[in-house]
């Protein structure tokens, strides 16, 4: 057997994410008053308790994903002695990027939360909200060419890109809400379905460059270190181990694609991943890969009896 990890980005957050694996492991409550400590906010208590439209904040959902994440690895070795090099290879979603990263042992905890919360921030304040916009594209019909057209005609108005190749049948495209809004026409016109996305930002596209300069000046007074495991990298799809490569990568992330598909595709065929993993909040990428991979097995783990029943399995 060989084992990937998964770790998610946006949009798997929710309210009560993390209190169960909270109440039962005093490893995982280290974990949650360490991101506290490191950001001088409560985030913990608004994981628990709400409400959910801060929770679901940019700046505030991406160091909670991470947080829930990192609780779980650290719950992992201490409760269950599984370490992360159990994995032959990491891999995260967008923010779930500096997830696995801070899992291979790249950047502490504290660290990863402060980059986060920055990032959400940059990222809030590179667009003018109302002035960017995203959608995801789905149905058979959706595959990387179709979304690459619809993304064309709508650049014709302005910025508009395909900003995750998530799997086939959901493609994301990102840009000024006026393209993006021609890219849907466009898209529907293909055959695919277009559902535009209720986010704060359109991320992973050119507009988010002012926020890809904040986080060169942030990351270059970072201490990245070789992680223990390789991270295969959002914009590139491979696995990366050196620390410059790395920092250099986590700038690209912000405005390139996610290029997931082609990652997961990667793990599967390449390096011969059977196994999936995807630590944290929610099933998001559970899902994806067992598209991807269906010949691969994949598994969340979210709930300590999870984590229990993997620990065995290995």
């Amino acid at each position: 057997m060989t084992l990937a990890l998964l770790f998610p980005g946006q949009g798997s957050q929710s309210v009560g994410m993390g209190a169960a694996l909270a109440d039962a492991f005093p490893s995982a409550r280290e974990v949650f008053a360490e991101v506290d400590d490191a950001l001088g906010q409560s985030l913990s208590m608004l994981m628990r308790e709400g409400p959910e439209d801060q929770l679901t904040l940019t700046e505030n959902a991406q160091p909670a994903l991470m947080a829930v994440s990192l609780a779980t690895i650290r719950a992992l070795k201490v409760e269950f002695g599984v370490d992360v090099s159990a994995a032959a290879f990491v891999a995260g979603h967008s923010l779930g990027e500096y997830s696995a990263l801070a899992a291979a042992g790249a950047l502490t905890v504290g660290d990863t939360a402060r980059l986060l919360k920055l990032r959400g921030q940059a990222m809030q304040r590179a667009v003018p909200v109302g002035q960017g916009a995203m959608a995801s594209l789905i149905g058979p019909k959706t595959d990387l060419a179709l979304a690459e057209a619809a993304a064309a005609a709508g650049a014709e108005l302005g910025v508009c890109v395909v900003a995750n190749d998530n799997n086939a049948g959901n493609i994301v495209i990102s840009g000024e809400k006026a393209a993006v809004d021609r890219a849907i026409e466009k898209a529907k016109e293909l055959g695919a379905r277009a559902i535009p996305l209720n986010v704060s930002a359109p991320f992973h596209c050119p507009l988010m460059q002012p926020a890809a300069d904040e986080m060169a000046a942030a990351l270059a007074a970072a201490t990245i270190v070789a992680p223990v495991v390789p991270v295969v990298a959002n914009v590139t799809a491979s696995p990366e181990q050196d620390a410059e490569t790395i920092r250099r990568l986590l700038v690209e992330q912000v405005t390139g694609r996610v290029r997931w598909r082609e990652s997961m595709e990667w793990l599967a065929t390449q390096a011969g991943v059977t196994r999936f993993a995807e630590i944290g909040s929610g099933k998001v990428l559970t899902g994806m890969a067992k598209r991807i991979a269906p010949d691969a097995e994949s598994v969340a783990l979210n709930t300590a009896e999870d984590l229990e029943a993997f620990a065995k399995s290995l």
